[in-house]
């Protein structure tokens, strides 16, 4: 049984990218955010309020995040025949993030992310041009 003080307490990363499925690893502030907290037991909620980018987890290793950028371009490829683009030029980055997510929650225990060796979380930006991207954290639990 876990016994102490419930808290939650919410943050905003700003990432800057530049675009058209650029992946950034932002594993080290989310480390940050729940060391600072102080947060023993809990969760950590990541989000991203858009329709253009996700979150993910992933090993952020160069090699398999190129293979990663021409899959998802390969599956939802550059075309010209969405019907979204007769009002925008970025259907490819709204399929593309609906197949992502824009959403991941992580366990906390014993004050650190449980996360696998090789694990990280990243933003995805898969919008047409650069973006700064609002990441929301929120993390609940005990301290």
């Amino acid at each position: 049984m876990i016994s102490g003080q419930l808290s939650i307490e919410t943050k905003e990363l700003s990432v800057d990218t530049s675009g058209e499925i650029d992946i950034i690893d932002i594993t080290d502030e989310l480390d940050k955010f729940v060391h600072e907290s102080g947060i023993r037991e809990g969760r950590l909620t990541v989000f991203h309020p858009g329709s253009t980018a996700a979150i993910i987890t992933t090993e952020y290793e160069h090699g398999l995040i190129e293979d990663l950028k021409k899959t998802i371009a390969r599956i939802i490829p550059r075309r010209d025949d969405y019907l979204h683009d007769r009002i925008d030029t970025n259907a490819r980055s709204h399929l593309r993030a609906t197949f992502l997510q824009a959403e991941l929650t992580i366990p906390i225990i014993k004050g650190r992310l449980v996360l696998g060796t090789w694990q990280q979380v990243a933003l995805v930006d898969l919008d047409v041009r650069p973006r700064r991207r609002r990441v929301v954290l929120q993390i609940m639990g005990i301290l």
